[in-house]
């Protein structure tokens, strides 16, 4: 085999799809083919098609998202592919949204395209309404499935990189056990074996790791394990402390934190407080349509019962669409207007809660435009990379363009460098999985880290929660490597040592960083310091942040 992928979402695919006009690619991904954040994105793709001044508009809009840290070549490299990027998307089937009466006729502009926070103008594209991601999935499967050399890997995770002479050779495969209510592949159940797999390269694109946070909009997959795995070889990691918070998942009582689309702002809806007050005026110019980081700020100080006491119940705050008259809601977001139907919600009639919600890692595994990590033969692309494009702040709907262009950008470094394939050691026997108790204590040890990162390291943070932060993950590290020692291993386990790794990476970085950017705000330092944090921090294998100007 020439080439691995360790992810199938959109970046993963988008990169296998290039690597198999020139080798054989096996792609593995931890759960069936298509649970991936990819999947679950609803908003859309942001793509400039009307020429210069639109890709021009495009890259400022992303850069001030971004408050100061965007990599401007990173961006250039984004808004100026990207157009041809989602060209390729739609010969390759993808459906999006077409202007009514327009369905058949040629062209890109014939696409519905509608607007987001913080865009200077419409120019995102949506498929199904509110199933965008899920569309380009659907997409990229479907081409990459006929490729012949192309090789899929279901409810397989990577427990180790194989390295030699200080470049990735090869990976460790494992077979990784479903929860309970979950089969395998055509209901069958996944298998279990323990490999060894040589590779020219190997690409991380495994996405986010929003399951460190109690309150998230991403899947159960997202336990950031490709970029604890790239750290272990050497990788080095870079602004861990720009995690976004989506300004608006579903918030009722004992229903997941389901997100609420950008999209909904978009058309026209309004937040409220629990007054009835449309409260955004006091906040942005840009109202609802501020940048992430405003928006979810302005609803965690809105719901604020007591400012001075952290721990005073929360007040509601709701998204409301019962004044938007000029599109037919049901059909525009199918998807949301479903899920609320469930708890007896109508988009059209009822104001919905809304609270913040870990959505997007913008920092990861750094490397460079194309690419390349700093250990020969790994690259990263996707959400688990970090080039700097995002900065501080994600602009709305450029996740999916960027897994597309930088997906595409890293297949071809990867193919530049044209490595030889070395031959790896066949892996030592499979350890045993955890006893049943010792499962249950690993999920009790994540429930537990899960919310002290919530509530020590989330939308508002300063030191003294930091610290305590910082305490509970030590505890939880401890705990685990008791449980390590007894030589047994499953992907709970697994998952659980990436995220105390990932919930380390976010705490020693937001630490470090003693001002208020983007994503990062603190309370004990609530000013943006350009003298001496305009700057990327790096965490590399001595545990200790540094910051660099890019």
């Amino acid at each position: 085999m020439d080439f691995l992928v360790v992810g199938a979402g959109v970046a993963g695919l988008r990169t296998a799809v290039e690597l198999a006009r020139f080798g054989d690619v096996l792609v593995v991904t931890k759960e069936s083919l298509g649970e991936s954040n990819t999947h679950y994105a609803q908003g859309g793709i942001a793509v400039a098609m009307d020429g210069d001044q639109d890709i021009a508009l495009h890259l400022d809009d992303t850069v001030k998202a971004g408050d100061g840290l965007v990599d401007r070549r990173a961006a250039e490299a984004l808004v100026s592919e990207g157009p041809l990027r989602v060209a390729e998307l739609i010969e390759w089937g993808a459906n999006f949204d077409r202007e009514a009466g327009s369905e058949g006729e040629a062209g890109i502009g014939h696409f519905l395209r509608t607007r987001e926070g913080a865009h200077s103008l419409a120019r995102i594209l949506h498929a199904r309404g509110d199933a965008t991601g899920a569309e380009i999935s659907r997409a990229l499967l479907t081409f990459a499935r006929v490729h012949k050399r192309i090789r899929f890997s279901e409810w397989t995770r990577v427990s180790g990189l194989v390295v030699a002479d200080g470049r990735v050779i090869g990976a460790d495969l494992a077979g990784a056990e479903p929860p309970r209510s979950k089969s395998g592949p055509a209901g069958q159940a996944p298998h279990r074996s323990h490999v060894r797999v040589a590779a020219r390269s190997v690409l991380i694109a495994s996405g986010g790791a929003g399951q460190v946070f109690s309150d998230t909009t991403n899947p159960s997959v997202a336990t950031g394990d490709g970029i604890a795995l790239a750290a272990t070889v050497g990788a080095e990691l870079a602004d861990m402390e720009f995690y976004q918070f989506h300004p608006t998942a579903f918030a009722l009582e004992g229903a997941p934190r389901f997100l609420i689309s950008e999209a909904l702002r978009g058309e026209g809806a309004w937040l409220r407080n629990d007054r009835g007050e449309r409260f955004m005026e006091r906040y942005h110019p840009l109202l609802e349509l501020a940048p992430r980081d405003v928006v979810a700020r302005a609803i965690a100080h809105e719901s604020m019962a007591d400012p001075t006491d952290a721990q005073s119940p929360p007040r509601p705050v709701y998204l409301d669409m019962r004044q938007v008259r000029n599109i037919d809601v049901p059909a525009r977001f199918p998807g949301i207007s479903a899920f609320l139907a469930n708890y007896g919600l109508d988009l059209r009639h009822d104001l919905i809660p809304v609270r913040p919600a870990a959505h997007y890692l913008m920092g990861g595994i750094r490397t460079d435009l194309v690419g390349r990590t700093a250990v020969k033969g790994l690259y990263a692309a996707g959400e688990a990379a970090c080039t700097g494009l995002h900065g501080a702040n994600r602009l709305a709907s450029n996740s999916l363009l960027e897994g597309l262009v930088f997906g595409a950008r890293a297949a071809r470094s990867m193919l530049s460098d044209s490595l030889p394939l070395v031959p790896v050691e066949p892996p030592g026997p499979a350890p045993p999985t955890l006893a049943a108790r010792e499962t249950r204590r690993v999920q009790e040890l994540i429930t537990g880290l899960q919310a002290s990162m919530w509530a020590h390291a989330g939308l508002l943070r300063e030191e003294t929660l930091m610290r305590q932060g910082l305490a509970d993950q030590q505890a939880c590290q401890s705990a685990l490597a008791e449980i390590a020692a007894q030589r047994r291993s499953s992907r709970r386990l697994s998952e659980a040592q990436s995220l105390c790794f990932i919930a380390r990476a976010i705490l020693v970085a937001a630490l470090a960083r003693t001002e208020s950017r983007g994503a990062h705000f603190r309370n004990d330092f609530p000013r943006r310091d350009d003298a001496n944090f305009l700057k990327h921090s790096a965490l590399g294998g001595e545990g200790q942040v540094r910051f660099e100007a890019w």
